[in-house]
């Protein structure tokens, strides 16, 4: 799906590293901003709206799917069966 030999979960420093203006734990699903691919389950596409961490750990944004969709143009995969 990515195209890559080896996947891995990245450690807390390699996310410090990549969202320098973000809190650890916090960063918002906008990887195109970080020159990074975006994944989404396909059933993520089927919500009218969807919220998630700010950069923060007490700010939230929820805008509709179709916006983000439009925003960030994720790849749309399956992650399990």
């Amino acid at each position: 799906m990515t195209g890559a030999d080896q996947v891995r979960f990245a450690t807390e420093d390699e996310f410090r590293q990549l969202f320098p203006d973000c809190e650890t734990g916090a960063m918002p699903p906008f990887g195109n901003l970080y020159e990074m691919d975006v994944y989404v389950a396909p059933e993520l596409t089927q919500e009218e709206q969807i919220a998630f961490n700010a950069g923060t750990h007490t700010e939230l944004i929820r805008m509709a799917y179709k916006d983000f969709e439009r925003l960030v143009r994720p790849k749309v995969v399956q992650f399990s069966t």
